[in-house]
């Protein structure tokens, strides 16, 4: 570990960042142009004192987890992350596997979409980050690990819950798209890959993705016309539209209402839900 080298580089994209390029507000008494290390830990998810010390070259080593959340934070390009990566003492990630690395081209645009649900997935359909109205949507799935992270994993393997945010006659539509999602990814990242791993156990634990599976069924898809169920709400009719990185190993989705409609003031509804959730959770930490 460089911790000179980290120290220097880490305070110099800090510099660079403005509070807009994140989606922040700058605020009537900022002295200085770049972002606070306040603001970076919280885009991080680390304490004020972890990433200070960081940055005065005194810090602990910080995991693989950690180092990802800094670089999605500071908003670095692959190369910025990988030499980020080894400099900390630490193997840069293979860019051929799946990580909690985030696209800043797709977390530009999230930054900016603070009154619609929108969230960035990745081939697995974990959930990388999601906005406050999102969360309010969905719920929040920042706390999940391991293969509970994907959302197929949660649509076999605990459907009470998964399958409460879509009405019953849809369950088949959801299932089918799902696993034929999940067959894309598996032929993209391969056989020993996550995505392997991850067809194994639900072959192994669920007979409906099972059967499903032996259909073959291949397709990406992420533009729909769909109904899902809030518990507070009730209903709530939406377009969901994706953008894909180049690669298209990421996906930002923007979920939104016809103007007007009975489902657009739901979802205003629920962006001041989101806000009000955030604020609390800052309040009571």
């Amino acid at each position: 570990m460089n911790r000179d080298a980290l120290a220097e580089f880490l305070l110099r994209h800090r510099d660079a960042l403005r509070p807009a390029d994140v989606g922040l507000s700058a605020g009537p008494r900022r002295r200085t142009p770049g972002l606070r290390r306040e603001e970076v830990a919280q885009l991080a998810a680390m304490s004020t004192d972890y990433y200070t010390r960081l940055e005065q070259r005194r810090g602990p080593q910080p995991s693989t987890q950690m180092l990802a959340s800094i670089a999605r934070a500071l908003r670095l390009s692959p190369d910025e992350r990988d030499y980020l990566f080894r400099v900390a003492g630490h193997s840069a990630p293979d860019r051929a596997a799946t990580t909690d690395y985030v696209a800043p081209a797709l977390l530009r645009v999230l930054d900016r979409l603070v009154d619609t649900p929108a969230l960035i997935l990745n081939l697995l359909g974990e959930t990388l980050v999601q906005n406050d109205s999102a969360r309010a949507l969905f719920g929040d799935v920042s706390h999940l690990t391991g293969l509970e992270r994907s959302s197929v994993y949660r649509w076999f393997l605990d459907p009470e819950r998964e399958r409460a945010h879509y009405p019953a006659d849809d369950h088949d539509r959801q299932s089918r798209a799902n696993v034929s999602s999940l067959r894309a990814a598996y032929g993209a990242m391969g056989v020993q890959s996550r995505a392997g791993e991850l067809v194994r156990e639900l072959l192994r634990r669920s007979p409906e993705f099972s059967r499903i599976w032996d259909t073959q069924e291949v397709r990406r898809r992420f533009e729909d016309h769909k109904v899902l169920i809030h518990p507070e709400v009730g209903a709530i009719e939406v377009d969901c539209q994706a953008l894909h990185t180049e690669d298209e190993s990421q996906v930002l989705l923007v979920l939104t209402a016809a103007p007007r409609s009975e489902s657009e003031e739901k979802l205003g509804l629920l962006a001041v839900i989101g806000t009000q959730q955030f604020a609390d959770r800052t309040a009571n930490p």
